[in-house]
């Protein structure tokens, strides 16, 4: 058989360099040298180095790259020209090819000579590719969470780099946790399954996580207790610290005690025959003492913005050392040079001509004296904006300066005082030249253009872009964290164009539940409420996508039936700008519902149908227009309503404790509500600032007053009269600083106070038992809502109809209800997502509330109270989804313990008062 004889490059250069060596090597064979393999020695062994093109050129050993792509990054074509020996081409094509970490070898061969022309053939061994990988040594939730960081991607070429890479993320996910001494050792495995495929292993040895000791400081004047709180993610290991009421000073539990050890001997443990008693003043102090380096780079520059804002505006951290103490903990040492501590001298105003020094000074609100700090005065001028305004830049943007400057200049240091000029360059006013909307997929621009505020012509104002944000945000249309202004100045013209961009949400809801109970019949829900409506174009065919939409307008429907014992019907419709020119609402709603209990011996239930029956049935009727004030600001807002309601009792008793044997008739309620709203919130699903207030009046006319004759005997209550007053009043305040990643999510605090008052015109008769206050559990409970009670929620309590806090009977309804409430809430929010198609924050709350009969047992300090944990879940479809666990801490007895005093609340659909 003929022998192919194939040069590689190493082969090449052995040529050059010892032509007699491999001539010996060739005579000594038994195997005849064809005239092809004789060709090849002698292009080799010439003196002189000859020119040879390309005349073929294949690639071999490639499985997963394409033979033209290795070809041309090997940058050799047919027809190219190359000297042999002598020329380089060879080298730099094998260099390009090793370049793409794709191959673990690379080689170039000439496979035949003819004249002037040779082919090549280009062998290539292709790395081993990625089958799958392991995590070793961790938990599988460990795993799982390092599986989408490590960027290994299977059939991807298995390179050092890639395993370095690798490495290196698994370091760092596990230093964020504590964990500094991670090792990881990467095990290649064969992958039988699959040709030239490995399978690695890491193999992961976490170690200790490392806390730390001591965080020590240096050279500081400021207290070191002080400075270590800026730490915020940089906290020491958890110790004893011992607080006896009857010593004010700070105990800490030395190393060579140990727990108990030292508490016997401080006597905060002393011992009986039976058992060890701890003493009741004693408190534990623990703390997280992780170390993540990134926090502690972040703790470094709060800690010098810290000292900024107590004047050492030249202070450095002059050298810190992390270093490793043993048993996993780290002690920081922290060496400061703090500087001169700087005060503000005297600030002169350059450049205004709007304002006066007075006025201007007054704003800043900084004095000669006060302690240097640059954020304050960033902050006062509005270079760091803020919405809340009361800086100079907002001065003056509210009047139309957008193009305003102002830069703090330092004309002198003396001592320990800065003077300061600050230059202003007003500029001209602008006009608002173009407003434009985009991303409105499904709302109607003229819906959101009547909401904006900032109008082409008009001058620039921030306040009212910032309303803007809060008007749009209040439709609940959009994705209230997408809603960005952006203003696009024109210096040249002195306009401005505003570029409103919005992200539509669903804000429709759906209710929908169905059973079906034997005798009972059939059970269920069907509610819808389409919150962005169209009504013009209900009979448009074409405006059903999938229903008519985008005119702001709010349709409701709901029924709902609990088999032949109860059902609902209800509608409403509201018209939010009546007349398409002022935001004046139009409502209108009408509902019908009937509650029946007839006792059945032979079907063992309840039917309302039979005649004799015990029921209640109302209608009722209600339209209201509110319209939107200008004084004392626009934030005010006053509506008036209409509502009828129609009562038709069967044998159903109404008052028994008041009024017994009046079970039977029909009773009216003609009232007119009026009602004094201002809301400030910032957005209507989780505020963050603002407030909520309303004051109303629902009354009745004096039918007594007018005509006594108007309610017979034997019906009291044909015409209901009464005068009922409520307040409630809402406020929302952030707390700190933004957290996280989405720098929206903050604490909020809630506070709220509501009060409700049912009076009588006529002293002779006794206060209506209708439109009276249900205080107590969830506030979900619709039958009494049958006779126009206000639900008043109180979380961690049942229903009560007693004023005594400690008389919390365990019931569902009271026989009953107030006619004065008073209800206090605090709550702690924070949001856990802030996302439109679901928001979810958390809380935690403070309540008080209670509820009396009149004013001579009236006692507004006398509340049930009550604490608990809470989350909500707003979504789109559903509204809202509540759970609250509340204790009430007035239900707690002799007898009851915690567990007897806690009590588990849900909500659906809104938030009870």
């Amino acid at each position: 058989m003929q022998k192919v004889f194939k040069l590689s490059l190493f082969a090449l250069v052995v040529l050059l360099f010892s032509q007699s060596a491999f001539a010996q090597q060739t005579s000594g064979s038994d195997t005849t040298i064809t005239s092809i393999e004789a060709d090849l020695i002698n292009l080799f062994n010439q003196k002189t180095p000859k020119k040879y093109k390309v005349a073929a050129i294949k690639v071999t050993g490639n499985r997963f790259f394409d033979e033209n792509l290795l070809i041309s990054i090997a940058n050799i074509s047919v027809g190219d020209e190359i000297a042999i020996p002598g020329g380089d081409q060879f080298a730099k094509a094998i260099n390009k090819l090793w370049g793409q970490n794709y191959f673990s070898d690379v080689e170039i061969y000439v496979t035949r000579v003819a004249g002037k022309e040779i082919d090549l053939e280009i062998a290539v061994t292709e790395r081993p590719r990625l089958s799958n990988f392991y995590f070793k040594g961790i938990p599988k939730g460990q795993q799982d969470d390092l599986r989408g960081k490590t960027g290994l991607v299977p059939n991807r070429v298995v390179t050092e780099n890639m395993k370095i890479t690798a490495s290196e993320v698994i370091k760092k996910f596990f230093a964020e946790k504590g964990y500094r001494e991670t090792s990881v050792k990467v095990v290649e495995r064969k992958d039988s399954s699959m040709n030239n495929t490995l399978a690695l292993d890491f193999v992961i040895d976490k170690g200790s996580k490392i806390k730390i000791n001591n965080i020590n400081f240096g050279d500081n004047t400021e207290d070191a207790a002080k400075l270590k709180k800026q730490l915020k993610g940089s906290k020491e290991k958890s110790r004893l610290t011992l607080y006896p009421l009857q010593d004010s000073s700070r105990i800490v539990t030395p190393d060579n005690y140990t727990f108990e050890e030292y508490l016997q001997e401080k006597g905060f443990l002393t011992f009986s025959k039976t058992k060890r008693v701890l003493n009741p003043y004693v408190r534990i102090k623990l703390s997280s003492a992780k170390f993540d380096e990134k926090k502690y780079l972040e703790d470094k520059e709060s800690l010098l913005d810290y000292y900024n804002t107590l004047g050492y505006r030249d202070a450095v951290i002059e050298k810190d050392t992390v270093y490793s103490v043993g048993k996993g903990l780290l002690n920081i040492d922290i060496k400061m040079n703090e500087g001169r501590k700087y005060y503000f001298g005297n600030i002169a105003w350059r450049g205004n001509t709007k304002y006066s020094d007075s006025i201007l000074t007054t704003i800043l609100a900084i004095r000669k004296g006060d302690i240097y700090n640059q954020e304050v005065l960033n902050k006062k001028l509005g270079k760091s904006s803020s919405p809340d305004g009361g800086d100079i830049s907002g001065l003056y943007q509210d009047d139309g300066y957008l193009f305003f400057r102002a830069e703090p200049i330092e004309t002198a240091v003396y001592n320990d005082t800065i003077d300061f000029e600050i230059r202003l360059i007003e500029g001209p006013q602008a006009t608002i030249k173009n407003v434009r909307i985009t991303g409105n997929d499904r709302t109607k621009e003229y819906v959101i253009r009547r909401e904006i505020r900032t109008i082409p012509g008009e001058k620039f104002s921030r306040q009212l872009l910032i309303r803007s944000i809060r008007e749009l945000a209040q439709l609940n249309y959009f994705n209230q964290e997408k809603i960005t202004p952006n203003p696009v100045p024109n210096q040249e013209d002195g306009t401005v164009d505003i570029n409103y961009s919005v992200e539509e949400k669903s804000s429709d809801q759906l209710e929908l539940s169905a059973g079906w109970g034997g005798l009972i019949g059939l059970t269920g829900t069907l509610g819808v409420s389409f919150n962005n409506f169209s009504a013009k174009n209900l009979f448009r065919k074409s405006a059903w996508d999938p229903l008519p939409m985008g005119d702001g307008q709010k349709l409701s429907l709901r029924i709902q039936s609990n088999g032949k014992a109860f059902r609902s019907y209800n509608f409403s419709f509201t018209e939010p700008w009546l007349g398409g020119k002022k935001r004046n609402a139009l409502t209108v709603s009408v509902f019908n519902t009937k509650y029946g209990q007839t006792y059945d011996p032979i079907t063992g239930y309840y039917d309302p149908s039979v005649a004799n029956s015990r029921y209640i049935s109302t209608t009722g009727v209600t339209a209201s227009i509110a319209k939107q004030l200008k004084w004392p600001d626009d934030y005010f807002s006053l509506s008036m309503g209409v509502n009828y309601t129609r009562y038709k009792l069967s044998n159903y008793a109404i008052d028994p404790t008041n009024l017994p044997g009046f079970d039977n008739g029909v009773v009216n309620n003609l009232n007119l509500r009026i009602a004094l709203q201002r809301s400030s919130i910032d957005q209507p699903m989780f505020p963050r600032t603002g407030s909520n207030f309303m004051a109303s009046l629902q009354i009745t006319p004096p039918y007594s007053l007018i005509n006594s004759n108007i309610n017979p005997a034997d019906n009291p209550y044909k015409w209901i009269e009464y005068h009922k007053w409520r307040f409630n009043g809402e406020w929302f305040v952030p707390l700190g600083k933004p957290h996280g990643e989405d720098r929206n999510k903050q604490f909020v605090l809630r506070f709220a106070a509501k009060y409700g008052f049912v009076g009588r015109f006529n002293t002779d008769l006794k206060v209506s038992p209708f439109e009276r206050f249900q205080v107590g559990d969830a506030g979900l409970t619709n039958q009494f809502a049958l006779l126009g009670f206000d639900i008043v929620a109180h979380r961690g309590y049942p229903v009560y109809e007693t004023s005594n806090p400690r008389v919390n009977p365990d019931q569902q309804r009271a026989s009953q209800y107030f006619t004065i409430f008073n209800k206090y809430t605090m709550e702690m929010r924070y949001p856990l997502s802030l996302n439109p198609s679901s928001t979810i924050f958390a809380l935690g709350f403070f309540e008080a509330a209670n509820g009396w009969y009149s004013f001579k047992d009236y006692n507004p300090f006398q509340l049930r109270r009550s604490v608990g944990l809470g989350m909500r879940f707003y979504l789109p479809m559903f509204g809202l989804l509540g759970f609250d666990y509340g204790i009430g801490l007035d239900r707690f007895t002799g007898t009851n313990s915690m567990k007897d005093a806690a009590r588990f609340t849900f909500m659906l659909g809104f938030e009870p008062e």
